[in-house]
């Protein structure tokens, strides 16, 4: 039976090429999809916990219960966080401004993802190793010196090979001489971590957004075991600078990384959940092309299926043979489609390197051999219930 399948396929090579190749490009969807959306959710979720699982972040939200407009997050906040006695859960504190500016070098103009003026406490919390030079230091934050560490990008993109550590950039008109190089972290598909310029706080401010409210502040607990505990004193101190009596109606809120990446890993499971859905249209598309096939190649060989049954072939003899075509037209395409799957994975879509789900590849392949069984079984049926004289008698 399978030998007389392999043969009806070879008889009509070009049409069950294309059959095939619907099946194959089903598949491969579902295979390389699948993998965009968990090589996303694997890249969102390292870059969340480099960040460390002792980092919180703190940053201004609506006042809850109340008309009254919210208090900014302010200096004097981050230093209330850092000197406060009876908190000895907070190990370091930063505040962050953040902004843009187009930054020169020579001719070369470049604008770098972000600015972001800092203290030094800021390199440690946000897990910000320098490969190059040094950080800036306490001492430049209260000289309001104008220097920078920059990112590995923007150093590729200003300075090309050239060594930048020592060199003067110009940004928005400021001068900053460059003290040192960040480690590469690598992009998540959605922000480059490495497209930055960090300098010291009051140097930003005073170039760029003036001395008022701080973006956010990074606090680091003592340890990844203290981190509900800091949790706790931000609030508490936060609370007595913002002069706010009810917890219920603070105006800040504190994300710690392991909500942060709850959330993410919620939203790309859905995204992987829709690439998935969208993927499957296309098995589906594959199915109906077997099943349009069928029913042609089962209309072009009514007389054999005729001379066969009057021959005494039984019912299920025919039905076999055309549902083992059927079967076999969807494993090779999805065999075919797992290979190109996987292969297509080795290579990064939109910034994203694909992840591989073994369930997806055993789960499209069984599927697809699962459709070729469900979509062949209607034609195969129609011929295994042909009436020999009327088969005989077909043009």
């Amino acid at each position: 039976m399978i030998r007389m399948a392999v043969g009806g396929l070879a008889a009509n090579k070009v049409r069950s090429a294309l059959t095939m190749l619907g099946v194959l490009i089903g598949v491969a969807s579902v295979i390389l999809l699948l993998a965009v959306g968990n090589g996303s959710s694997t890249a969102v979720k390292n870059s969340i916990t480099s960040l460390g699982t002792n980092s919180l972040t703190v940053s201004s939200s609506q006042l809850r219960g109340s008309g009254t407009t919210a208090k900014k997050l302010t200096v004097d906040d981050a230093k209330a966080l850092a000197s406060a006695k009876d908190a000895p859960s907070i190990k370091s504190v930063a505040p962050v401004v953040t902004t843009s500016a187009a930054a020169l070098y020579g001719n070369i103009s470049y604008t770098p993802g972000s600015i972001i003026g800092t203290y030094p406490a800021y390199f440690e919390t946000a897990n910000q190793k320098v490969a190059k030079g040094d950080y800036f230091t306490n001492d430049d934050v209260l000289n309001s010196r104008k220097v920078a560490v920059i990112g590995s990008t923007t150093a590729s993109q200003l300075f090309a090979d050239e060594d930048p550590v020592g060199k003067k950039i110009t940004i928005g008109g400021t001068p900053f001489t460059v003290l040192g190089v960040l480690q590469t972290k690598g992009s998540t598909g959605f922000n480059d971590p490495d497209d930055v310029v960090i300098a010291p706080l009051p140097t930003v401010q005073n170039a760029f957004t003036g001395f008022g409210s701080v973006n956010q502040i990074l606090v680091q607990a003592s340890s990844a075991d203290t981190t509900m505990a800091a949790q706790s004193d931000i609030t508490r101190i936060l609370m007595g600078t913002h002069a706010i009596g009810d917890a219920t109606k603070v105006d800040f809120r504190i994300s710690n990384q392991t909500s942060l990446l709850t959330a993410r890993e919620s939203t790309t499971k859905t995204f992987t959940v829709l690439l998935g859905a969208v993927a499957a249209i296309s098995l589906l598309v594959g199915g109906i092309g077997i099943t349009n096939i069928m029913l042609v190649t089962v209309t072009e060989r009514t007389r054999e299926i005729g001379i066969r049954k009057a021959l005494g072939a039984p019912k299920a003899v025919i039905m076999g043979q055309f549902l083992t075509e059927s079967t076999l037209l969807s494993v090779i395409g999805a065999g075919l489609g797992v290979a190109a799957g996987i292969f297509g994975s080795h290579f990064s879509i939109v910034g994203i390197k694909p992840v591989v789900i073994p369930e997806s590849v055993l789960g499209a392949f069984g599927i697809a051999v699962a459709i070729g069984l469900f979509f062949g079984s209607y034609p195969a049926n129609r011929a295994a219930s042909l009436r020999p004289i009327d088969a005989l008698r077909h043009e």
